[in-house]
């Protein structure tokens, strides 16, 4: 995966563009811990800390998946609307999810309440960046209501637990990395990381279950080309 085609360094870097990419790849693709990366580095002759890797993940993750964002398609119109709460520091807070019906995920938001006007600052983010969507499915909170109520009273609501479970499902991952990473140490962490990890995984994960050989080895190809040509836009 580490790029051979050359691209010019980043200015103030030591290492190449290539192997920056390849670390927060590999960070967020797979779910690993810094050390782990560490030492997939080290296994192919790169010597860096996990400081650098966390470095080169705060500085350049965002920018990769506001890339992966920009270059998505227009998502289906039946988007799932969850949160899930998450316990930073001994405090409860709420991390707000939605997908789309491919499963893909549109936008999250950690906030640190569960209410109308936390619902409402969601909704106005993501309408904000993808429009209007034609129907809403949501699980039974009357939050829901009241910020469709005011912001889109046009759009099919449908509240039902039953019907969210693909919304529900997409906190797997989330679970998954909270677990190793010993818990969130702060929102804007959690916001942060958990915005590259499930940008990341729109191109890298393409439901796989659906696709015949052929077909899953030429989206993966077509991942890795785009995550390449991300990377050499990539700015210091």
């Amino acid at each position: 995966m580490i790029s051979q085609v050359s691209q010019p360094r980043l200015k103030g870097f030591r290492f190449p563009r290539s192997i920056i990419s390849y670390a927060i790849w590999a960070y967020h693709r797979f779910g690993l811990s810094l050390r782990d990366v560490e030492d997939l580095l080290a296994e192919r002759g790169v010597i860096v800390s996990y400081e650098s890797i966390r470095v080169w993940c705060q500085r350049f993750g965002t920018q990769l998946a506001a890339k992966i964002r920009r270059d998505r398609p227009v998502p289906a119109d039946k988007w799932h609307l969850d949160e899930v709460v998450i316990s930073i520091r001994g405090r409860k807070h709420w991390l707000w999810r939605a997908v789309d019906a491919n499963g893909d995920v549109l936008e999250i938001l950690m906030q640190s309440r569960r209410n109308a006007h936390a619902a409402k600052r969601f909704l106005m983010k993501l309408m904000k960046r993808w429009g209007v969507p034609r129907v809403l499915v949501t699980d039974k909170l009357r939050s829901y209501g009241v910020a469709v109520r005011d912001l889109c009273p046009s759009v099919d609501h449908r509240s039902h637990k039953g019907l969210n479970n693909r919304s529900e499902a997409s906190h797997r991952h989330t679970r998954r990395r909270e677990k190793i990473m010993g818990r969130f140490k702060s929102p804007r962490q959690a916001q942060r990381l958990l915005s590259v990890h499930d940008q990341t995984a729109t191109i890298f994960r393409p439901k796989r279950h659906r696709l015949s050989a052929a077909p899953y080895r030429q989206s993966r190809a077509d991942a890795f080309s785009l995550w390449n040509n991300y990377a050499a836009e990539m700015a210091a």
